[in-house]
């Protein structure tokens, strides 16, 4: 479901049968007002056209709102086109997905279904001869146009591309807060007292069927499946991985029956494409890509570069406040369940900042700005997630070649260095560079 009303033609799809079904109750009530002479006295005179003109309004109507509907085309060409070639592949999912741009194109298909529509099923009969079925075209034709307008509007600031980082900054930040807790106090003991119990056991091992990529893994049923079935369940793969038949998916422990296999390959999707999956890796991915395209040598935008770095650290701030997900998942009375591997705090700051920081190791200003981004997380942030930004500046600053660095260059950096250490409580272990 979440795929169909991802695709492009969903929403143009709904509005094109929701026109056909109007222009229907249209011309039926066209039919009731101007056949009833109770009613139709009480239509004003300029509302009415006759057949002749109805059909050449109708007909100027549907040609305008075509036209307007390849123009509306047209410009979401060229700015998938910018997206592409400027920011990156992955960011086009966000400007066709998005339903301001769906709503826009469906309205301008509907309104042409509409008159149509229209124009096929009006008929001049001995009872009638005038038709009011002109005037609703008419008022469909003003709202395109609206729309329209807005629509000018609306691709002008999506192909800005700090309003398109601050939107993919928006959406990732909406799914930590959707998908993440905030941190507690934690349980200790459970996870190994459980692993030891299956540690000398041989689980049965279930390879993938088809290559392909992982494109979705429903760990909630998975886990359902292995309380059901009393067993313990290890997703050895997680999503976005390459398969091939070889490839080993699960490990199952304690559960012998063969059902519970079919139902496990049941909540793992493999495709031939990797697909656009919507959570915190992917947002970040595409603000990484946007910055690594900004600091080429093709582009040469470091300060584009900067604000996704600067977006980064905000939402990695943020992350440091969540408890992320544990490894091992366990039932209502705490018997261990699933098992899959999960990410920590440090894997998301290596994730988002080691191409940049290869890219990007002799422009100081980058490397100034990962330092700034640093400060951000540690901000704010328990002992733990100051520790870890603490240990990867190390690795930010071991890509620098000081012999190259200026002077003025080396002061500012060991400023920002000493801010650093002193946000993350690390004063003793300051060296100056």
């Amino acid at each position: 479901m979440r795929n169909i009303r991802g695709s492009f033609w969903y929403l143009p799809a709904l509005y094109s049968i929701a026109a056909f079904i109007l222009a229907l109750i249209t011309i039926r009530f066209d039919f009731i007002i101007t056949s009833n002479q109770d009613f139709s006295k009480f239509v004003p005179d300029f509302l009415l056209a006759d057949e002749s003109l109805s059909q050449t309004l109708l007909s100027s109507i549907s040609t305008a709102l075509l036209t307007m509907t390849t123009i509306t085309f047209s410009s979401i060409l060229v700015v998938l086109t910018t997206f592409l070639s400027n920011f990156s592949p992955r960011t086009l999912q966000n400007f066709i997905t998005d339903h301001s741009t769906q709503r826009v194109l469906g309205i301008f298909v509907g309104g042409f279904v509409y008159t149509v529509i229209l124009l096929l099923l009006l008929r001049e009969t001995d009872t009638k001869s005038l038709f009011l079925a002109p005037s609703f075209a008419i008022f469909v034709t003003f709202i395109c146009l609206t729309v329209f307008i807005f629509f000018v509007h609306h691709t002008s600031k999506w192909i800005q591309v700090g309003v398109l980082i601050s939107t993919i900054s928006t959406g990732t930040k909406k799914i930590i807060e959707e998908k993440l807790k905030n941190k507690e106090i934690e349980q200790s003991g459970l996870e190994e007292t459980n692993l030891v119990s299956i540690e000398d056991q041989e689980p049965l091992k279930l390879s993938a069927q088809l290559p392909g990529y992982i494109n979705s893994i429903d760990k909630d049923t998975i886990k359902e499946i292995a309380e059901r079935y009393d067993g313990v369940v290890r997703i050895e793969k997680n999503h976005g991985d390459f398969v091939n038949s070889d490839s080993l998916l699960f490990s199952v422990w304690n559960a012998n029956s063969n059902e519970i296999i079919h139902e496990l390959y049941n909540c793992i999707s493999i495709e031939p494409n990797r697909a656009p999956y919507q959570n915190i890796e992917f947002g970040l991915t595409k603000l990484v890509e946007i910055a690594l395209r900004a600091i080429s040598p093709a582009v040469n935008d470091p300060n584009t570069a900067v604000n996704c770095i600067e977006q980064i650290g905000s939402l990695l701030s943020e992350l440091g406040k969540k408890q992320l997900p544990k490894p091992m998942e366990f039932d209502k009375c705490g018997n261990l369940r699933l098992i899959s591997e999960q990410w920590i705090f440090s894997d998301y700051l290596y994730f988002c900042f080691y191409q940049i920081r290869h890219y990007g190791n002799e422009d100081i200003s980058i490397i100034r700005v990962i330092l700034k981004a640093l400060i951000l997380i540690a901000e704010g942030n328990d002992s733990d997630i100051k520790q870890s930004v603490w240990e990867f500046s190390s690795y930010i600053l071991e890509g620098i070649e000081l012999k190259k660095m200026l002077s003025l260059d080396r002061r500012y950096l060991n400023d920002v260095i000493l801010q650093l250490a002193n946000t993350c409580e690390r004063q003793h272990e300051f060296k100056t560079i």
